[in-house]
């Protein structure tokens, strides 16, 4: 059955700074930072959250409904989706609005600083949650503030259960706010950073969120697989050993397509997050969060 992405369509500007950034920053004059840094490579990516999400899903024989809004600018990535044959019905234009931008800078030990325009994606929340009875399962990845809010009470409302998987979009949000999505969703998705973060602004721990109504809590870590936490247990995924490392955007957008394949067909949570480790060892051999390509057969799904 298909699976509802509420979330981003951006365009990824990913540039490559061959030195580390904290050479670069002095902590003692972060105070007055003006830094430079030269990045001798550049591309432009086609990227977001939803459809980042819906490539993966997509190749691993899913069916991804995405729920975005593009800008004028827009057509080429509509002419993609549809190029896979994903379901763009609830992809809304925005002819007063560019698509989201964002603009990547990756140093030689994959550590990240991101300058991001939301654009059209502001706009997200006129589109709602549609009635319709195939929809079996969703994700709320980060979008447009208000879009985020209103999809996850429309979610609730609809009996659908869904992954909330707040990513960079987690700052906007303070405790109460968080607490209402958790109590909404049915799983929840952050990586290291973001857990302790959630955790700090809604009081609660890991273990406390896992024994909540939750059916999972799934804590990505990077080369070291993840954490799946389940009725106040956690137990540890091992990561698996990518072929290179070449580019970590969307890295964790692709595990979430992996997640979401396994929990459309009712594996458990640690089997999904074995998945989603093989699949992110693929994407980060790659350069570009939708280039990656997943052999089925090799995966034995």
């Amino acid at each position: 059955m298909p699976a509802l992405i509420c979330g981003s369509l951006a365009f990824d500007t990913i540039t490559t700074f061959p030195g580390r950034f904290a050479q670069q920053i002095l902590p003692e004059q972060i105070h007055i930072l003006n830094v430079s840094f030269l990045v001798p490579t550049l591309k432009r990516e086609f990227g977001g959250c939803a459809g980042n999400i819906a490539y993966t899903l997509q190749q691993l024989g899913g069916a991804p409904v995405v729920m975005a809004t593009v800008g004028a600018d827009g057509d080429g990535y509509l002419e993609r989706l549809t190029g896979w044959g994903v379901e763009t019905t609830l992809v809304r234009r925005i002819e007063e609005s560019y698509t989201a931008q964002a603009i990547i800078i990756t140093d030689q030990d994959n550590n990240q600083i991101t300058a991001f325009h939301p654009g059209a994606m502001q706009f997200a929340q006129r589109t709602a949650v549609p009635a319709r009875q195939d929809l079996a399962l969703a994700i709320v990845a980060p979008d447009g503030r208000d879009a985020m809010i209103e999809h996850a009470a429309q979610l609730a409302a609809a009996s659908i259960p869904f992954v909330f998987d707040p990513g960079q979009g987690l700052p906007m949000f303070d405790g109460a706010e968080l607490r209402r999505f958790i109590e909404q969703a049915s799983w929840v998705a952050v990586n290291d950073y973001e857990a302790r973060m959630l955790c700090d602004r809604t009081g609660l721990s890991l273990e406390q969120l896992s024994r909540s109504h939750l059916r999972g809590v799934i804590v990505t870590l990077g080369a070291d697989g993840c954490e799946v936490w389940e009725q106040g247990q956690a137990q540890r995924v091992p990561g698996v050993q990518a072929a290179a490392v070449v580019d970590p955007t969307g890295c964790g957008d692709a595990f979430r397509g992996a997640l979401l394949y396994g929990l459309e067909r009712g594996w458990s949570l640690a089997r999904c997050a074995a998945l989603g480790n093989r699949v992110g060892a693929l994407k980060i051999a790659c350069a570009g969060p939708q280039n990656h390509r997943i052999d089925r057969a090799s995966l034995e799904l």
